[in-house]
């Protein structure tokens, strides 16, 4: 059973919270964070991104960068640009892109329920990284930034969410970098909230969509709180973290391309001849071409985009990662054929969200930047969920979620 609560959440007032929010930390250098935030001192930038506050070339990981974090969130509190609400409330986030709309309850997810693996994640985390936001929730004594859950679709609530969907949000805005609509409500009827964390309780699982690391920062500190506290009960607040979870059939994910500098020592001929070894090659002509279905990925490579459809017997489809297009293809082209063993540290090698387009891929190759673009069918939330369930780890850049969740909608205090 998936164990979550209500919070008291701590949020911008109705007419500040333009002024307030910002993009997620770990999508935005330091210098674009700088540029966004500009002379807004109301700007969540000066939170989860406090390097900006001080002279250029600041390492985002000096100590003292940690420490104007929390003077920050203590001034922002101090002058009401962030109040804590007085009740303990669910709350409802919905982001509308080219259309359409996803809704995710914002609730306090369960510390014992990640330690213990019910919360199910798909990815590798890296220990640095998780030490950084472990340094952040532990300064701050909150969790500023939400991480991004996936839950069995549930006829039960999505009835309970549209009916508030039907209602005048109490946060509505466009946001500026991203054009996307964000949306949120505020459930403060007791059977409402009493409805979501029975309905939780039905699901066995959790699933990790995005924000690996800090699931798993939020999660720790939390642990760490328990082991400090010589008269710990369970109850206290850091026993949770805060979570926005969507149905899994309405999420996006994009594809996630890859762009590689250089054909290995081989010319165009010899790779497009090696490719057709597990591979049905078609030359699909100039124009922008994009895989239609899972097993099919588009090649561009001298002006030319190519279709290349992975032969049977090349992949599991009993396997939850064999099956994945990003396997087939780590394994067959960038690996057997490209001599790239390690997408993470690779140097010739490089990825590109789905949201940027195809015409991305392009421009990097005719640039000379790049020397030929794979392009992957996305991956499903299916598959997702079903390696999570069966333990196993996806293989790296597979996956690409958007719209990403603004910042500073809602804060969670651990005390």
């Amino acid at each position: 059973m998936a164990i979550i609560k209500p919070f008291k959440g701590i949020r911008p007032p109705k007419e500040l919270v333009e002024q307030v929010e910002s993009r997620p930390y770990d999508v935005l250098n330091s210098e674009e964070a700088r540029e966004e935030a500009g002379d807004n001192e109301k700007s969540l930038y000066h939170i989860i991104k406090p390097e900006i506050d001080f002279p250029v070339g600041t390492s985002e990981y000096d100590p003292k960068v940690y420490e104007r974090a929390a003077e920050n969130f203590r001034k922002f509190q101090e002058k009401g640009w962030l109040v804590q609400d007085a009740q303990e409330h669910y709350y409802i986030y919905a982001q509308t892109m080219n259309g359409k709309t996803q809704y995710g309850l914002v609730v306090g997810a369960y510390v014992d329920d990640y330690m213990k693996g019910n919360i199910k994640k798909h990815e590798l985390t890296r220990r640095d990284k998780e030490e950084d936001r472990m340094k952040h929730v532990r300064v701050n004594d909150a969790n500023i930034e939400p991480v991004f859950f996936a839950y069995p679709d549930n006829e039960v609530l999505d009835k309970l969410i549209m009916r508030y969907a039907q209602t005048t949000p109490e946060y509505d805005f466009i946001a500026p970098i991203d054009g996307f609509r964000h949306q949120f409500w505020v459930i403060s009827d007791a059977q409402d909230m009493q409805i979501i964390t029975d309905e939780f309780g039905k699901m066995p699982s959790l699933y990790i969509a995005d924000g690996h690391h800090r699931s798993a920062a939020a999660a720790l500190v939390g642990a760490e709180k328990q082991q400090q506290n010589p008269n710990h009960k369970g109850t206290e607040e850091y026993n949770y973290f805060m979570a926005v979870c969507f149905q899994a059939s309405q999420l996006t994910i994009l594809d996630y391309n890859r762009v590689v500098k250089d054909l290995n020592g081989l010319s165009s001929e010899e790779f497009l001849t090696a490719l057709k070894k597990n591979f049905t090659v078609e030359d699909k002509g100039t124009e922008i071409y994009k895989p239609a279905r899972l097993h099919e990925f588009s090649l561009y490579l001298d002006g030319h985009w190519y279709s290349l459809v992975a032969k049977e017997g090349t992949y599991d489809d009993t396997d939850p990662i064999g099956v994945l297009d990003v396997d087939i293809s780590s394994r067959l082209i960038l690996d057997e054929i490209s001599d790239i063993k390690d997408l993470r540290s690779s140097k010739r090698i490089d990825f590109v969200g789905g949201l940027r387009g195809l015409g991305e891929l392009k421009k990097r190759v005719d640039s000379g930047e790049m020397r030929m673009a794979l392009a992957l069918y996305p991956v499903s939330m299916q598959q997702i969920m079903d390696i999570a369930d069966s333990g196993k780890i996806m293989p790296p850049k597979a996956t690409w979620f958007e719209p990403k969740l603004r910042s500073g909608l809602v804060i969670h205090k651990l005390s």
